[in-house]
């Protein structure tokens, strides 16, 4: 589904544009607005998927703030604006499709959930339904209902049978229901923290991460997921097994909490009946390594979904591999990712020449707006041996600090 997103008034982000493909991959130097892109897509989904509260936000991995921090805030405003907006246009096989929704939450005096101040769906330009405060939230095309100012109207949609609209605008909300931001961490993968956000298949922190790869091991066939066990073993170099069950107590200190399921890594270097390791010891890069490809394989992770900072705890040339590995994985699977970087060398494994998979840069001008522009390489630069690393580093690309 070809996509457009446009995006106002939501922390740096005055006024931002995007065209997504299916793995979208921004760089940028610290503070310009690459979290707060991952995080508007969450508010968005939120709003799409019923309500904007709190707790929807939360689940979605959005960082919790007042009204105040949400919206843009700056030193060349005239006044504070009153809504965070949202414009998504869409195609299928149904036709053209056009949602907008504008949210509103008093800054003086916030409220528990954020108002619908308005929110809108065309359908190849004519209105399908809209509400709005000035007609007291009632439906257009449904008189006799008229909703919470604080549940979504999209969400209502779904319940609607219509062949016209009912059935040709669920790919929308499909795609943005489960949306989450990912950030995995080593203590919560290790099993020594508990991850707050749980959800299937691996929570936002890294939980349940052993439960989800027994869904994916098949040992007999040796697969994982739709990938060759061996591919998996050339990205985790160091052994030569991965199974989940029960850890043995003398492979574990008994002062470290023991979930029911473990990962139970084997050591390639290490002597028989000695060689088994749990999370609790093994690399915190194969943690990452099976995270990441976990969301990427897993029938029941989002179809979309983001994940801050990809190359977290990797060395350079396995992040190059892992994030090919990976690439593949999504596309294989029709998934659509949205990536956070600052390792060149993920760059190395995207294939620009694909058109489903797309690099921004992320900057902020001189009033502080967040600015987000689709890198288009020049391929005679890489047929005569230029990197994508070698070219962002070098400033080429854009998307690097002024120091």
């Amino acid at each position: 589904m070809k996509m457009n997103i446009s995006i106002s008034n939501f922390k740096s982000l005055s006024n931002v544009e995007i065209e997504p493909g299916h793995i979208n991959v921004f760089i940028g130097a610290n503070g310009t607005g690459k979290s707060a892109l991952l995080e508007a897509l969450g508010v968005l989904s939120a709003a799409i998927s019923e309500k904007v509260d709190d707790a929807a936000l939360g689940s979605k991995g959005v960082r919790l703030g007042t009204p105040s921090l949400y919206k843009s805030s700056f030193r060349t405003q005239d006044r504070l604006p009153n809504t965070i907006d949202f414009h998504v246009n869409w195609t299928n096989t149904y036709g053209k499709w056009e949602y907008k929704v504008h949210l509103n939450n008093p800054i003086d005096k916030p409220k528990p959930a954020w108002e619908y101040f308005s929110e809108m769906l065309n359908h190849d330009g004519k209105k399908v339904f809209g509400r709005s405060r000035a007609s007291t939230y009632k439906l257009e095309n449904f008189p006799d209902i008229t909703l919470d100012a604080f549940k979504g109207m999209y969400s209502f949609l779904q319940g609607v049978k219509n062949e016209s609209f009912g059935e040709g605008s669920k790919d929308l909300y499909e795609v943005f229901r489960d949306y989450a931001i990912f950030t995995p961490n080593t203590t919560t993968m290790r099993g020594i923290q508990t991850d707050p956000y749980q959800r299937e298949p691996v929570g936002l922190l890294g939980g349940r991460l052993a439960e989800a790869i027994d869904d994916l091991l098949d040992p007999i066939d040796e697969t994982f997921g739709t990938m060759d066990l061996y591919d998996l073993f050339d990205l985790l170099q160091w052994t030569k097994g991965v199974a989940v069950g029960k850890a043995a107590k003398d492979s574990i200190s008994p002062n470290v909490p023991l979930p029911s399921k473990t990962i139970r890594f084997t050591d390639r270097f290490m002597r028989e009946g000695r060689n088994e390791l749990t999370p609790y010891d093994a690399s915190e890069g194969s943690l990452y390594v099976l995270f990441l490809l976990t969301l990427a394989l897993h029938p029941k992770a989002p179809k979309m979904f983001s994940i801050d900072n990809f190359d977290q705890a990797l060395n350079p040339r396995l992040a190059r591999l892992l994030t090919k590995t990976f690439c593949d994985q999504i596309l294989e699977n029709g998934k659509t990712v949205f990536m956070t970087t600052h390792n060149p060398l993920v760059l190395d494994g995207l294939d620009l020449n694909d058109k489903r998979i797309k690099l921004f840069t992320v900057e902020r001008n001189m009033e502080g707006h967040t600015q987000i522009v689709p890198v288009n390489v020049d391929t005679k630069l890489l047929e005569e041996g230029s990197s994508l690393s070698k070219l962002w580093v070098s400033g080429m690309l854009g998307g690097v600090p002024n120091l």
